[in-house]
């Protein structure tokens, strides 16, 4: 009965809005308002005055993104900036270590020099993608751009065609346009012909693809796979996100010859130069080092429970990031999240209740690795994990939170959020009982054993298409009062599921019907790590 009378007043603290506020004003207007304390607590007292006046995170931030830069899986920029880690915990007194499991390909980044050459100069908005062989010193190639193909004979044909040649493999974009602009100033009968000849040529080019054996997943790197083996100089693809001057940057499937991304804009060029006979040519100078297998490893931080030292509470969040960027809010946001949660936890909090690890991961990009090689690794820390906090989509501040179906969480987190300034928690919907994920992010790794892992699902400041996995994901998009208000509830979360008298139960909903299917939905299965990239590589 008590732990439903707190969960009441949770909830209700969650859907009720000021006296005299609009919700809209509720929602803008709260952060500004003097903070009120449901109870007494000091310890929840003073992680707010510490979190809110005296915050590292602006400090975090810029260390992490404009000094130690872009932190792709494997790099250098991953091994120094999990050096710096270590030494910001160490300095507020947190032991914390390099945990290796596994290895994986090691790559260096150097200069990417794209220009057009002909029919007339233009340095070109594009860059390798990550793990990309180099050129072997300036390369100046004819582009061509792969036709819509039926056959294999077709194919063939092509691709006897290019050899020594940059070669186009995306669809290129009728528009680079945001269909937001066009629903704008375009009259209704102009935005649909745009959009009817996009999804025709989206069409043409996925059934071309398709009866070529390159659909589905994947299909993008067997074709440049097929190009580097036809002898190409290089691929340029294109993949555009729908917004203004953004593309995405992964990696490449090539092992011999560069791959390239590049904006839609100088792609859609490229492509129309090509198809019209125009006569493109392109330089490129890229420059990478291909530094064999290196370790591979989480970065783990502990600061040991005082009563029930083998309960665990778990901060979680991706250390990884493509290299487009900086990965600021993917998941620069979640990295220092975690970092001035625990910061303000050992200072205010110093022996708590259960353990409380802090696990920056590994190769989340690459299918939640460094998450999955713990979980597989630590049974025993997985078996009696009280609660695990992820973070990892963005810069805004806490919005959603799903019980993952387990089905008696909410309890608990109504009982913890009515002792929260309701600043922090009147926005959050709570979803009970929610379903469990089975991926998107490293929680995924915990929910499928049926641990109590949870996603702090963030408002979405134009994530997609702005910043997830694009070259645009750097310090300036970042909103620090917004993370701000993130590292403080963390912390308190983390500080009140510590204090907790009862253990979380992992009870599970009955998931039903798969209304797509028919069939019964069943619970994520866990499956452990690829602790090596051989077969990443070799898709």
């Amino acid at each position: 009965m008590k732990r439903f009378r707190a969960w009441t007043v949770g909830l209700m603290a969650l859907l009720i809005v000021a006296p005299g506020l609009s919700a809209q004003q509720g929602r803008r207007g709260m952060g500004q308002m003097p903070v009120q304390f449901p109870t007494d607590d000091p310890v929840i007292k003073q992680i707010w005055e510490e979190g809110m006046e005296n915050s590292q995170i602006y400090t975090l931030a810029q260390v992490l993104n404009d000094s130690l830069g872009s932190r792709l899986t494997a790099s250098p920029g991953y091994a120094a900036a999990g050096d710096w880690v270590i030494q910001q915990f160490g300095g507020w007194g947190i032991s914390a270590e390099i945990e290796q499991y596994g290895s994986w390909k090691g790559w260096r980044r150097g200069i990417s020099h794209i220009d057009m050459m002909a029919p007339w100069v233009k340095s070109l908005e594009a860059m390798s993608l990550a793990w990309s062989p180099p050129t072997p010193g300036p390369v100046t190639a004819n582009v061509v751009a792969m036709p819509l193909m039926s056959s294999e004979a077709e194919l063939d044909a092509f691709l006897a065609s290019v050899r020594g040649k940059f070669v186009l493999t995306s669809l290129p974009e009728p528009t680079c346009r945001p269909d937001g602009d066009w629903a704008e100033y375009a009259q209704p009968p102009t935005f649909q012909k745009m959009q009817d000849k996009r999804s025709e040529a989206r069409t043409a080019w996925e059934g071309a693809l398709e009866a070529l054996g390159f659909g589905g997943r994947g299909g993008s790197s067997a074709i440049a796979q097929r190009v580097e083996q036809a002898g190409a100089a290089g691929v340029i693809t294109s993949s555009w996100p729908g917004g203004w001057g953004v593309y995405r940057v992964f990696g490449a499937a090539t092992k011999t010859i560069p791959s390239v991304a590049m904006s839609c804009e100088d792609y859609g060029m490229l492509y129309r130069l090509a198809k019209h006979d125009q006569g493109p040519v392109v330089r490129m100078d890229i420059e990478a080092e291909d530094m064999g297998d290196v370790p591979a490893f989480n970065l783990i931080a502990t600061i040991p429970g005082r009563e029930l030292p083998n309960e665990y509470i778990l901060l979680s969040a991706h250390f990884d990031t493509w290299d487009g960027s900086t990965g600021a809010a993917d998941n620069g946001t979640g990295t220092i999240i975690m970092m001035e949660a625990a910061r303000l936890l050992k200072q205010f909090y110093p022996n708590p209740r259960r353990t409380i690890i802090v696990g920056l991961w590994n190769s989340e990009e690459q299918g939640l690795n460094g998450s999955r090689a713990f979980a597989f690794d630590h049974p025993e820390i997985i078996e009696n994990l009280q609660a695990s906090f992820n973070q990892d989509n963005g810069t805004g501040r806490i919005v959603r939170i799903s019980m993952q179906g387990l089905t008696e969480a909410g309890a608990h987190f109504g009982g913890w959020f009515s002792q929260i300034p309701a600043q922090l928690t009147q926005e959050i919907d709570l979803n009970i009982p929610g379903s469990p994920g089975g991926g998107g992010s490293d929680y995924a790794a915990f929910v499928c054993s049926g641990a109590p892992g949870f996603s702090l699902s963030s408002l979405g400041w134009s994530y997609n298409p702005y910043t997830w996995h694009t070259q645009r994901d750097s310090f300036d998009k970042l909103i620090l009062d917004e993370i701000t208000r993130n590292a403080v509830l963390t912390a308190m979360l983390t500080y009140l599921a510590s204090e907790d008298p009862e253990r979380l139960p992992r009870d599970q909903r009955v998931l039903g019907t798969n209304p797509r299917t028919g069939e019964p939905m069943t619970w994520p299965t866990c499956r452990d790590a690829a602790r090596t990239s051989e077969n990443y590589f070799n898709r």
